[in-house]
């Protein structure tokens, strides 16, 4: 008997229909040689402090580090689990055979590896790996089978990841919370919440401390239209007026009108951190949220898999798309076919095939987010909106790229030189996707602000003309960076790079930034559930908690991007075996080492202010 084990019971009702097992069982579905059964998600854990020894139990300064000679997993405390582990572990130390059908990422490795390791599974294993739940994935998936030791690298990455946010979570948490906490506040540290906290604090900090200064723009309207003086900024008052009474009174001269015209090419197609942004600032919908409803789709077989973060397809999908775009053309809410009209230019001739689009050397384990084709029912609002930003981005890498003109007119008065430029679309190509999507749009003022000026035209203007103008001299303000929101934040975690100086970890941050695209959600959620951020409407505050938190630390590796720059490149090192997993935790259990003494060490005698809110229980659970 062959034993399917999936990471959620409705994708093991999937796989058993392709499979023929249609016999229900307590736990599991069984036939045609196959027994499919399930997790629910993570089933094991690794174990506590407190499983290793009785002197970890207790919270206690003088037992730190805690450096486990060998980590151990254990079950999840929960009837559920363990009801399900007990058929899990019976029908794997009967199998002939088992495929791990587990989500095909690192995470989804390492909970069925734990898995099989805790039901103490001896028989041959092969590794499903697919990248959308249709049935035509299953089955060609299940043609293709893998054995399960190509997969070595990508459980170590995983293991290891595990194994360092242990190490790194339980001894920060409980030493900053021992050494510095009050009133049972648990101070939670770890390697991916810390540094995420500390961007939002040094913003929050850098808007308090900014001191905005005046300045002054010299503007003319003539022919009604604005131009404004290519000096740029007075920064004096007086520089300014002496600059508007040059000009009062005397003819506006046109002295040049460019026409250029440029192209535009569609965005790329949807990664996992792309999607939250859009869905943030068009919905508002939070990071969490968006993974829930995209998730949802895959699911349901009307999307590709989400945790990703590649914005490619590899070449193989080329041939696959006609069939897609079909299923969407079908697509109808409400008796309406929204994308039928979009899709008809394109209909019965071959698909624009551009790097930008499709590139194996740029994918993994998964491409791009996609619509598989499969038309979608019964969505709710919510999903609908997400499955349409899917839907419009697909269709448009095939669309031809945007065409418009620039116009720029120089004008000039008394030796003063004025400028305004304007921009036409004359083709709008794949733009016509974005049209209706933006209707709907909770645009922020930014995306406002730059559709605005996309669709500003400008009259005709002739190079000579010359007439009357009204000059205006207006004050303006410095203005401080932005508050983070979800869409920022997220940007900002996905591109961390920018916050540190060396080029080799930029490079590597770049691809990996703070945290894996599949975990940044939960991060932020982790955030706000601590108390140490909150949400003013959609503003990101650090809350006095978070604040001095990170005044606190002063342990920079624990708050930069700069540690997690380093353990994302060894991280991926291991997965592409280009560097050992023992040496990468050999590595931070000195650096842990290194950080307890030096807080040990320090001879204040600081402590954190509990928030007003209900300060959050104890845990000992994992940090990342």
């Amino acid at each position: 008997m062959i034993v399917c084990i999936a990471e959620k019971p409705s994708v093991a009702r999937d796989i058993a229909r392709i499979l023929g097992a249609n016999s229900s069982h307590d736990g599991y579905m069984e036939g045609n040689g196959y027994q499919v059964t399930w997790t629910f998600g993570h089933l094991c854990t690794l174990k506590e402090p407190g499983d290793y020894t009785p002197a970890w139990k207790p919270w206690a300064l003088t037992q730190l580090p805690m450096v486990p000679q060998r980590f151990g997993i254990k079950l999840i405390e929960d009837q559920g689990i363990k009801k399900q582990f007990t058929t899990i572990e019976r029908l794997m130390q009967a199998a002939d055979g088992i495929v791990n059908c587990g989500d095909a990422g690192q995470e989804g490795e390492l909970i069925q590896r734990w898995v099989m390791q805790k039901a103490q599974a001896t028989c041959p294993v092969k590794r499903l790996w697919i990248s959308s739940m249709t049935d035509e994935a299953i089955r060609e998936g299940f043609a293709n089978l893998k054995d399960q030791s190509d997969y070595q690298p990508l459980y170590l990455a995983g293991l290891s990841r595990a194994i360092g946010d242990w190490l790194l979570g339980m001894n920060a948490t409980r030493l900053y919370t021992l050494r510095y906490g009050q009133d049972r506040q648990v101070l939670s540290i770890g390697r991916v919440q810390t540094p995420t906290l500390a961007l939002i604090v040094n913003r929050q900090k850098e808007i308090e401390n900014f001191k905005p200064e005046p300045y002054w723009v010299l503007a003319t309207v003539y022919r009604d239209t604005t131009f404004t003086a290519t000096k740029g900024k007075f920064t004096s008052k007086e520089e300014g007026e002496k600059a508007f009474e040059t000009i009062e009174g005397k003819p506006f001269t046109v002295t040049k009108v460019e026409k250029k015209e440029g192209k535009e090419q569609p965005p790329q197609l949807y990664d996992l951190t792309s999607l939250q942004v859009d869905c943030n600032r068009k919905f508002a919908y939070s990071a969490e949220m968006t993974l829930n409803l995209i998730q949802s789709l895959y699911e349901k077989k009307y999307t590709t898999y989400p945790r990703v973060d590649t914005q490619y397809l590899s070449d193989d999908i080329y041939a696959k798309c006609p069939q897609t775009l079909n299923g969407i053309y079908q697509t109808k809410f409400g008796g309406v076919a929204p994308y039928a009209e979009l899709i008809k230019p394109i209909g019965g001739k071959p698909l624009k095939k551009s790097k930008r689009v499709f590139d194996t050397s740029k994918v993994t384990d998964h491409h791009a987010i996609i619509p598989t084709g499969v038309i979608p029912q019964n969505l709710s609002d919510a999903e609908k909106n997400v499955f349409d930003l899917v839907a419009r981005r697909f269709i448009g890498v095939f669309l031809p790229d945007c065409k418009f003109s620039t116009t720029t007119v120089l004008g000039e008065v008394d030796g003063i030189e004025f400028k305004v430029t304007g921009k036409e679309i004359l083709d709008p190509g794949w733009r016509i996707v974005r049209e209706k999507a933006e209707v709907k749009a909770d645009s922020d003022d930014e995306e406002k602000k730059q559709q605005e000026d996309e669709e500003r035209t400008l009259p005709t203007f002739v190079k000579g003309e010359t007439g009357e103008h009204k000059p205006t001299l207006t004050e303006k303000w410095t203005t401080p960076p932005p508050y983070y929101n979800e869409a920022s934040l997220l940007r900002a975690m996905e591109t961390a790079g920018k916050f540190v100086e060396d080029e080799t970890l930029r490079a590597a941050m770049k691809e990996n930034g703070i945290g894996r695209p599949s975990s940044r959600a939960s991060i932020i959620e982790t955030l706000f559930k601590r108390h140490y951020i909150k949400r003013e409407r959609k503003r990101l505050i650090a809350t006095p908690t978070g604040i001095e938190l990170i005044d606190l630390i002063r342990e920079e590796l624990l708050k930069s991007c700069e540690l997690t720059g380093i353990w994302e490149k060894k991280l991926r090192d291991i997965e592409h075996q280009k560097y050992d997993a023992q040496q990468f935790i050999n590595e931070l259990k000195q650096q842990v080492a290194d950080i307890v003494h030096d807080v040990m060490s320090d001879p204040t005698n600081r402590r954190i202010t509990v928030t007003s809110e209900e300060s959050p229980k104890k845990k000992k659970g994992k940090k990342q």
